[in-house]
């Protein structure tokens, strides 16, 4: 099963579900900001994408800089707590096919999980 976490406001989001659709790949659409994930599902995608919450965090959000999440003292716990408490921090999209995940920035870097 293949689940694309997903916001239909993003253009690299959007492109990734129709690609997704043209490899003929009909995935969940889980629409974050309405159902966020939990703190545990934020971890199972880092352990997915191979990445720590750092990476998979949009540090352009006005969040971002109000929290002060950029601060060093804030551990991994913390920032995954941060993400599920403000799932707008959470970069997207992000296609998960398994065991695998793939941030789709670019949309083509989903084709190596599918």
């Amino acid at each position: 099963m293949t689940t694309i976490y997903h916001n239909p406001r993003c253009s690299k989001s959007r492109a990734t579900l129709a690609l997704l659709k043209e490899q003929g790949v009909s995935p969940v659409v889980v629409l974050y900001l309405e159902t966020p994930p939990d703190e545990d599902e934020i971890a199972e995608l880092t352990e997915k994408l191979g990445l720590g919450i750092r990476d998979i965090m949009r540090r352009g959000e006005a969040v971002y800089k109000e929290l002060d999440v950029g601060n060093p003292d804030h551990g991994e716990g913390d920032l995954i707590r941060l993400v599920a408490d403000n799932p707008i921090l959470l970069e997207r999209p992000i296609v998960v096919n398994g065991d695998r995940a793939a941030i789709g920035r670019p949309p083509e870097n989903v084709l190596e999980i599918i």
